[in-house]
């Protein structure tokens, strides 16, 4: 299960935040276009999530199917600006690293949910490709 870390996946506030925007968008009267999204930003910011939001989030999958099924899908080209505080981009993956160390994960849990779990899966996959 991949993890994906934009805000309206992790969080329920800005899971709601475009309901919000476009009711908003209605009652005034105006098209939900890129210059209201702007305005309605200054006056109601986005609820960006945080980096223990997705720690949070990835604890509640740990705990729902276990190590050995989690992983990080990030989406950074697909969820445009809704990532985390601390999770902005690539470059922030030490935040991220550092949190699991924080909450306990130990560094084969880490490398597990970094990259181990996807690469076994994939390998099974293509094997199982390959037999059939």
């Amino acid at each position: 299960m991949q993890v994906n870390f934009g805000s309206s996946f992790v969080t329920a506030m800005a899971n709601q935040y475009g309901v919000l925007r476009k009711a908003a968008a209605k009652q005034a009267g105006v098209a939900d276009d890129d210059a209201f999204e702007l305005a309605f930003r200054q006056t109601q910011p986005y609820p960006f999530a945080t980096l223990d939001t997705v720690l949070d989030h990835i604890d509640h999958v740990v705990k729902l199917v276990g190590i050995d099924y989690v992983g990080i899908g990030s989406d950074y080209d697909g969820v445009g600006d809704s990532l985390p505080i601390g999770l902005k981009d690539v470059a922030s993956y030490p935040n991220l690293i550092a949190g699991l160390l924080e909450r306990g994960y130990s560094d084969a849990d880490i490398e597990k949910i970094l990259s181990g779990n996807v690469l076994r899966v994939w390998r099974q996959v293509e094997a199982y490709a390959v037999a059939h």
